[in-house]
């Protein structure tokens, strides 16, 4: 039975992806060779890097406008500690959203003073801040685009002066946005690109270069730029089957369609959670994720039974974060709108149960 995941990250990829990335394990393009064996300084898997570098920036309208991407290790974790390593000299701004905000806010404060212009921690995360201000002196302004955890979604970004950071792991290339007020951008692979194992990490060159302080070769953007991605080994399975997705997006109409493909599947199950009572959402209503919906039981005791529907229909991953509790529908780009209609089937079939057992 085919099921239909939900799982947050790692996440669902598209099944065509899934079957050449299959292939490419057994036997990369007749060379009698696996992905995972051939050496990541030939010719073939040169080229898999350049172009997996080169359709970041294609996608989302940087080509030819200062940016570089790079493909590195060690997860968003590490951009939380290398965004500051590289760019933080004296101090620098963070809006914080959620559990990976607060994380990357911990890691700057240990380059220099860090100021949090804005929280929703009072509401346990479930909206996006407001109105807040920016100090005009900071080296840059850190936000989370989309917080996978709670389900909220920055819809409009700030006008800064300084350099514009954002962590974009979870809803990268799933909506259209001016990409270039973005100054980094980084995102890690398992959540609507590829695998675990590797991040994308898109600079704007001109930033770097301005802190002080000394930075080990691992952790310096320039190195990686002028190593061309390849400075150490790169996590050559992970950045090959995020090649395959990102071809994957651009022969399907790239972020254009995938945005109005995300915007049906987030509206088909956000009006079921508003719909049917025994449900109610988690988020903000005006700054709810299209990719991570996150929604409650207004009963509990109705738990074993709505959760016998879901896993009897097939779906995986749809247990909430601890954090929250709950459910949490992970729709990223490869999800098809099919699976949505499944669960608000569920849903529905929950409410059905329930006028039954009143009459």
């Amino acid at each position: 039975m085919k099921k239909h995941n939900y799982s947050a990250g790692p996440c669902i990829l598209p099944q065509e992806v899934f079957k050449e990335a299959a292939q490419g394990i057994l036997d990369y393009q007749g060379s009698g060779l696996s992905i995972m064996e051939i050496s990541h300084r030939s010719a073939a898997f040169v080229e898999v890097m350049e172009e997996a570098r080169s359709l970041p920036l294609e996608l989302l309208g940087l080509k030819n406008k200062g940016y570089t991407a790079l493909f590195l290790q060690g997860g968003a974790s590490m951009q939380f500690l290398m965004t500051a390593y590289n760019l933080l000299n004296k101090k620098a701004a963070y809006l914080n959203t959620g559990t990976w905000s607060s994380k990357a806010i911990k890691e700057a404060k240990l380059f220099g003073e860090v100021i949090e212009v804005a929280s929703s921690k009072d509401k346990n995360f479930n909206y996006i801040p407001k109105d807040y201000q920016i100090p005009a002196d900071v080296d840059y302004f850190h936000c989370t685009s989309n917080n996978t955890i709670f389900g909220t979604q920055i819809k409009n970004f700030p006008e800064v002066d300084a350099p514009l950071v954002c962590d974009m792991s979870s809803d990268i290339f799933s909506r259209e946005l001016d990409y270039s007020k973005f100054d980094l951008i980084y995102a890690g692979a398992q959540k609507n690109m590829g695998p675990a194992g590797t991040t994308l990490v898109i600079i704007k060159e001109d930033i770097l270069g301005k802190v002080e302080r000394e930075i080990p070769s691992m952790l310096n953007y320039q190195v990686h730029l002028e190593k061309n991605s390849m400075f150490n080994t790169p996590a050559v399975y992970a950045v090959y089957v995020s090649l395959l997705t990102l071809r994957w997006i651009k022969k399907n109409g790239g972020i254009k369609a995938m945005e109005k493909r995300n915007a049906e599947k987030a509206d088909l199950l956000y009006k079921e959670i508003d719909r049917n009572t025994l449900f109610k959402g988690f988020a903000e209503v005006e700054d709810r994720s299209a990719m991570n919906a996150t929604f409650n039981l207004t009963d509990e005791s109705k738990k074993e039974a709505f959760d016998k529907l879901w896993k009897d229909a097939g779906i995986n991953g749809l247990n909430g974060h601890r954090s929250v509790g709950g459910y949490r529908a992970s729709m990223y780009n490869a999800l098809d709108i099919a699976s949505v209609k499944v669960l608000v089937n569920a849903m529905q079939q929950l409410e059905q149960q329930s006028k039954k057992h009143i009459n």
